[in-house]
């Protein structure tokens, strides 16, 4: 069964600064390994290039995600956050293979690189990172959107530790090819780190029920009341990161009044949301009906 959280307002207050932040570290690093020739230096400002976007457009689907229902659009924007987490993990594992092509090219080709710009920059992009990933931290607890942003964040401060590292390796030892190897690491790094984002956000978009949720639990407590029968054409998925709804057609043992299948309802709803965090409950009331029964169609 699920734990269940009281969920404060993602305002996305913090974005603002990040953003300006990580602009700051994209254009410094860009500059310096341009002058510095370190394709490590370069891959980690392609990384915090994403962070912008990745935190702009977590910025605007947060904006679009509060917007009320309409006619048109019954559910509102509720899933804008989810396409923005899908898209800033696929983007990331976008440019970790585009820094693998670029590495091996680096590796075949080495270039004298200035460490000490690799050094210094590296150490800046630490630092500001480490501030725009406390700035978000509170609200990446509640969104996939703003943890997407923040995942960005927190692998650019691992990153940089590894090309800070490389850069002290190259001054003291003249190891070149520490360069192209560290930019490999970071991009297996983001693989694996945005590899998980990807599932769970195409999981909601393709209306699976949550992972790990107990389904059969579900059926059990459903089928519990002794009025109901049998459950069946069971539907269960996430409208966003906190919202799960479920659907069902639920067969009732006798031909029991209206009253007294709301007064049911509503008690099984109070069950549903208390035992399983289940934010909205539609079921289709049914008695002698003639129909496919089983649970999942």
């Amino acid at each position: 069964m699920s734990e269940h959280h009281h969920h404060h307002d993602v305002s996305g207050a913090g974005l603002f600064w990040t953003i300006v932040l990580n602009i700051i570290i994209t254009v410094s690093q860009i500059v310096g390994g341009i002058l510095s020739g370190s394709l490590a230096l370069l891959s980690d400002a392609m990384h915090n290039f994403s962070d912008v976007a990745a935190l702009l457009i977590a910025w605007i689907a947060n904006r679009l995600a509060k917007r009320p229902g309409s006619m048109e659009r019954t559910f509102g924007y509720k899933r804008a956050e989810i396409l923005a987490a899908l898209f800033n993990a696929s983007v990331l594992i976008g440019i970790a293979i585009f820094l693998m092509i670029e590495a091996v090219h680096k590796w075949l080709h080495p270039e004298p690189i200035q460490s000490m710009w690799v050094i210094g920059l590296g150490l800046l992009s630490i630092l500001l990172n480490a501030i725009s990933v406390l700035l978000v931290k509170n609200d990446a607890e509640e969104s996939m959107n703003i943890r997407a942003a923040y995942l960005h964040l927190m692998t650019d401060v691992m990153t940089s530790v590894a090309v800070v590292i490389g850069g002290v390796v190259m001054y003291y030892w003249g190891i070149v090819w520490i360069d192209p190897l560290i930019s490999v690491l970071i991009a297996l790094y983001l693989i694996r780190s945005s590899w998980g984002m990807v599932r769970e956000s195409t999981a909601i978009l393709m209306q699976f029920a949550p992972e790990g949720f107990d389904t059969e639990a579900l059926i059990v407590t459903l089928t519990s009341e002794p009025q109901i029968a049998n459950v069946h054409h069971l539907h269960l998925w996430r409208l966003d990161d906190h919202r799960i709804h479920l659907e069902a057609h639920l067969d009732f043992a006798g031909d029991v009044s209206l009253s007294d299948s709301t007064r049911l309802i509503d008690r099984l709803e109070h069950r549903l949301h208390d035992d399983f965090g289940i934010e909205h409950a539609t079921f289709q009331c049914e008695y002698g009906r003639e129909d496919d029964k089983q649970i999942i169609r």
